[in-house]
């Protein structure tokens, strides 16, 4: 109801529609109400961001292990593992401070200003700085910038597809202002972030902010919580137990060296020096760096990453929910068909692009030598209100589809200028029909577009291929029937006719002039899907991912459509939200593995219906646009906004940002999604197969009380440089072929699993007992000489460890299948870690740091000889 803080008199509402609110009114409204803004969530600090990188629990126990080792006097291993830690952190915090930076330059998509009546003159304001009470003034194209009621109207349409996700304009009229209390409907009402796409008017401004019907939803959103996705779950787990593992194992190594009687102090500092060489602490830091390449590399491809750990879930997505609305088709209504005179005419084009024909079963049709096609396309072009200029077009979207069928004809009002407009009666919902008298020279012609069921019924006669006759009622019968299979299609029909009429410029103008028409054809128009849609509906399915409409379209439009792109689209495949909402959750989480078209659903049974998916066990993406997605976005595993036509409430809920609108781009970033996790896999199998051979090297020593194998620092150097940049090298690995032809793994789906488990224990067994075995044969042929033995062991470590990481580079294939060569980087980084290597040997500086001996030749021969058993064992044996 109308009653302005519930004070509005008569006589008080007629002041307030000719002056609006006065300055001083509207100042004190603006503090009472607050700004006409939707609440945004709160950001984090630069510094809070930066500090968040320091959670990971590998890191906290790293940076406590450190402390300890500073004051046992281990301060070289303490000053590496910080420089690493924080070099991790920077890394983290840099990709995670940019996608946010880049995504303040996608989100000034609300309407920026507002023009309002204020002291008795229009006034143009920031849309932040309406009140409850204003006057706004309403054009064609118009964003609304809150929710108000119409006061005046002349043929208002309002698109609310961001609201709804209809893409089919909604009529609105005014309220009278001289009842008020009169109940407010909906036809009323226009909407914050609707735009008007045809007519003009006032209207009063209701609710701003918060309280408008845009800030419920954006409400909702504060509602629903995000969960960690699989793979922070997965490393998170896999971290903590592999520092379990090694501060057990380390724990056992000390307790055997002081059972086997090394002191006491010697062993424990030994122990933590261990353990903090062990712990793997490149692999948070490689999986950042991993996935801020593959982030870089989807920018690429039109696709902003919000945070860095939603790349992984892309690969094992297999549900994608999708709106429909702009999302899978273009939103721009296309005429499809044409019946005109006897002949079923299909048009060719799509969108708003005027290239096209007209088809019949027979062959291509010439508008010009078909009387009753021109006829019909010149009634389009004329009886319009929409407008073409230097490729754009402008107006209702209805008006636009018509006049872009018959400019595919080379038909509009210019061609036409021997027609000039004189009058116009505008479309209401009563008569359901628009119609315009155009002056010609030899006379007036009435000219009529509308629905069909209207239009049939008043016309008298039909034009066809040989002239105007006679419409009988059977005639007009048939006529209903092509109309209604037209509908049954899921187009939207409009009927075409005229007359001849007797009129002066000076007559009174009635609708009761639109009588006795001519009937000459219908044409039917659809929003159609985006060509590249169909093919990456095609991909979906080829992948293993299940595509789903979900829209607030009629059934029968959804179901066209999604045929259209090659989708399942039975009855027994569809629910619409009047079935939804009789249905119990648990009813849903049944039946929605067998739906593939959700129609005339309500922002509420979107996250539903998201829900009902991640109840059996899917990892579910959510693409949309409007605001009524925003909520299902966020519940989805990977929410997928809109860049260019996307609300900033909807991007805010998103994960994934697509800078091209483009419903393709989806499925490139899930092919990106699964490389990036094939790659992470890759070095995680490197990196835990090297740390178990390091480790299993060092028990055994312990429990066979021999000397240490190596030293804490030589395991550190291991570590951090010759594991590690091999390591981020497998983060950048070609992918596999045919990775795209395969179904994806499933959500709960462990890290190990597939045979990586076995694999990584296998090589890392070799790895160790091939190390040991060398440093034992070096300690006995040398005479005891400790320090050549460690430095053999040393050596024959690392270059076992640089030759598997080419074993690495795939979970399917050897690497004479795979090729030594794909990969420049690993080359690259296996040449580095090679060359730093043999620098900290043979270089007295850093040979005193590190403890080692400067090899002979023969000693070499140790080194190769054990350094390739692993390769040789599993590659060529296994």
């Amino acid at each position: 109801m109308i009653r302005e803080e519930r004070i509005f008199s008569n006589n008080d509402l007629q002041i307030r529609l000719f002056n609006g609110l006065s300055q001083k009114e509207a100042e004190q409204r603006l503090k009472r109400y607050g700004p006409n803004e939707l609440t945004k969530t709160k950001k984090i600090s630069v510094l809070s961001l930066f500090l968040d990188q320091f959670k990971d629990f590998i890191t906290m126990v790293l940076l406590a292990a450190t402390l300890i080792s500073y004051f046992l006097g281990e301060i070289a291993d303490a000053v590496t593992i910080v420089i690493i830690i924080v070099m991790n952190a920077f890394l983290g915090f840099i990709q995670e401070y940019r996608a946010e930076k880049s995504m303040e330059a996608l989100t000034d998509l609300s309407a920026p200003h507002a023009s309002v009546l204020r002291d008795s003159s229009v006034k143009n304001i920031p849309a932040r700085e309406v009140v409850p009470g204003d006057i706004i003034i309403l054009e064609t194209g118009s964003r609304v910038p809150a929710d108000c009621a119409l006061i005046e109207a002349v043929n208002v349409q309002a698109d609310e597809s961001i609201l709804t996700g209809e893409s089919v304009p909604v009529e609105k009229i005014p309220i009278k202002t001289n009842q008020i209390a009169e109940t407010i409907t909906k036809e009323h009402k226009l909407f914050m972030g609707t735009t008007l796409t045809m007519g003009r008017g006032k209207a009063i401004v209701l609710k701003t902010g918060m309280q408008t019907e845009m800030g419920g939803i954006a409400d909702l959103l504060q509602n629903v919580d995000k969960e960690p996705t699989p793979l922070q779950k997965r490393l998170d787990r896999i971290g903590r137990e592999l520092v379990l593992i090694c501060l057990g194992v380390c724990a056992l190594i000390t307790v055997a060296g002081i059972y086997h009687g090394e002191p006491v102090y010697n062993m424990f500092l030994f122990g933590v020096s261990l353990a903090v060489a062990a712990i793997p602490e490149g692999l948070p830091a490689i999986v950042t760096v991993s996935l801020a390449i593959g982030v870089q590399r989807m920018l690429k491809r039109n696709v902003l990453i919000r945070k860095l750990s939603a790349v992984e879930t892309l690969g094992s997505i297999n549900v994608i929910c999708s709106d429909k609305t702009g999302t899978l088709t273009e939103n721009k209504m296309t005429v499809k068909k044409i019946f005109a005179g006897d002949t079923m005419i299909d048009v060719t084009g799509s969108g708003y692009d005027i290239k096209g024909g007209f088809l019949t079963d027979k062959g291509p049709i010439n508008p010009n030598n078909y009387t009753p096609l021109q006829t019909l396309l010149m009634i389009g072009a004329l009886c319009n209100n929409a407008e073409y200029k230097n490729g754009e077009i402008s107006g209702d979207p209805t008006d636009a589809a018509v006049l872009i069928a018959s400019k595919k004809a080379g038909i509009d009002q210019k061609t036409a200028g021997h027609f000039a407009r004189i009058a116009e009666i505008p479309f209401d919902s009563d008569r359901k029909r628009m119609s315009v008298i155009y002056k010609e020279r030899n006379g007036y012609y009435l000219l009529v577009k509308g629905a069909p069921d209207k239009i049939i019924n008043i016309c008298a006669q039909k034009l066809d291929a040989s002239g105007v006759s006679m419409l009988t009622g059977t005639q007009k019968r048939t006529l209903l029937n092509i109309n209604d299979r037209l509908a049954g299609q899921a187009l939207r029909v409009l009927a075409f006719a005229y007359k001849k009429i007797d009129f002066s410029p000076k007559s009174k103008l009635s609708p009761a002039i639109e009588e006795n028409l001519i009937f000459v054809g219908l044409e039917g128009m659809i929003d159609p899907p985006k060509a590249e849609a169909i093919k990456s509906i095609k991909n979906c399915y080829g992948a293993g991912i299940k595509p789903v409409i979900i829209t607030g379209d009629h059934k029968n439009t959804a179901m066209a459509i999604a045929r259209e792109l090659g989708m399942n689209a039975k009855e027994n495949n569809v629910l619409t939200g009047d079935q939804i909402e009789e249905m119990s959750d648990k009813d849903l989480e049944n039946k929605v593995s067998d739906i593939t078209v959700f129609a005339r659903v309500t922002p509420k049974h979107k996250l539903k219906i998201v829900r009902a998916y991640k109840s059996r066990r899917n990892i579910v993406a959510m693409t949309g646009d409007g605001v009524n997605d925003a909520p299902a976005l966020k519940e989805a595993n990977i929410g997928i906004a809109m860049g260019k036509s996307g609300t900033d409430v909807a991007k805010e809920a998103s994960e994934m940002v697509l800078l091209d609108d483009n419903f393709s781009t989806i499925v490139n970033a899930i092919e990106e999604g699964r490389i990036i996790y094939d790659n992470i896999r890759k070095f995680i199998r490197y990196l835990l197969s090297c740390n178990l051979g390091e480790i299993l090297m060092m028990a055994a020593a312990a429990f066979w009380g021999m000397p240490i194998p190596l030293v804490p620092i030589q395991i550190l150097w291991v570590n951090l440089v010759t594991d590690g940049l091999p390591a981020l090298a497998l983060g950048v690995e070609p992918p596999d072929k045919g990775i795209m032809n395969r179904p994806p793994r499933k959500g709960d789906e462990g890290i190990f699993s597939r045979g990586l488990g076995t694999s990584i224990a296998l090589s890392g067994f070799l790895i160790g007992a091939s190390s040991l075995a060398a440093f034992m044969v070096m300690l006995y042929t040398s005479g005891g000489n400790i320090a050549k033995a460690r430095t053999v062991a040393f050596i024959t470590l690392v270059i076992a460890e640089l030759i598997y990481s080419f074993e690495s580079k795939s979970e399917t294939s050897n690497i004479f299948e795979v090729g030594f060569f794909s990969n420049p980087y690993l080359i690259l980084a296996n040449l580095a870690s090679l060359v730093l290597t043999i620098a900290v040997i043979y270089i007295p500086f850093l040979s005193a740091i590190f403890k080692t001996y400067a090899l002979g030749y023969g000693d070499w021969f140790v080194v190769v000889l054990f350094s390739i058993i692993e390769f040789t064992i599993n590659s060529l044996i296994l």
